[in-house]
């Protein structure tokens, strides 16, 4: 099983390079098609949209599925819509939906997105690891709002080819940058935190809410409402 799953995943991975590469060239050299609009924008939307239906927020994914409905439309009608600008809406959308995706769970009465995706890996969750973990949203909410604003900054003020040098090739850095960082931060931090891999958060998600194989015994969650 877990031989298949690696397929998967590096089959996913390489997906994602062909469509960053793909993208930055239709950005760059067929900017003026209407369907390539669609090629570039509408799978990050269902990914979105998909996320969004699993975390719950169900107003959230039904109105990207509608953006993504407008923008089909608009391939069929080949309506002139300036590319650039549904270039820059797609990006910054994106980043303002992952930021509502992330942040709708902070409100009060609800368990951070983070805090829920690590209770699938960790067996052993401490109420250090509930704050923590609650942090590490706010920190993702935040950098998608820091997105958002140099996305628009670049889009201003320097050459479009800048920007989309930015979404499309740094804005993937990026994100790596942020999950390694992380990653190092923790253990660095909290040493007392079990020990996991990438790979294993990665299978712990995919396969749903079990916890992998290979995690120790299991010992009772801590509660979010115990934490004074």
């Amino acid at each position: 099983m877990h031989a298949r799953l690696g397929t998967r995943i590096v089959a996913i991975g390489l997906a994602g390079v062909a469509y960053v590469l793909g993208s930055h060239w239709l950005m760059t050299h067929a900017a003026d098609s209407p369907w390539s609009v669609v090629v570039v924008v509408a799978p990050m939307l269902v990914l979105v949209a998909i996320g969004a239906w699993r975390a719950g927020q169900h107003v959230l994914a039904l109105g990207t599925g509608a953006v993504v409905a407008v923008l089909l439309l608009q391939g069929v009608l080949g309506l002139r819509i300036p590319a650039p600008v549904l270039y820059v809406a797609q990006h910054v959308g994106i980043n303002l939906f992952l930021a509502a995706l992330f942040g709708g769970t902070l409100r009060a009465g609800h368990k951070p997105l983070i805090t829920i995706l690590a209770e699938r890996v960790h067996r052993v969750f401490t109420p250090a690891m509930v704050v923590y973990t609650r942090k590490v949203t706010v920190a993702w909410t935040v950098y998608f709002l820091a997105m958002v604003v140099v996305s628009l900054g670049l889009y201003a003020f320097a050459p479009f080819d800048t920007w989309a040098l930015f979404a499309n090739l740094l804005t993937p850095v990026a994100v790596v940058a942020m999950f390694a960082c992380e990653y190092l931060l923790r253990y660095h931090l909290h040493p007392e935190f079990e020990r996991t891999s990438i790979a294993a958060a990665v299978r712990s998600y995919l396969q749903g809410t079990d916890a992998p194989p290979d995690a120790p015994a299991a010992v009772p969650k801590a509660k979010a409402d115990a934490i004074p």
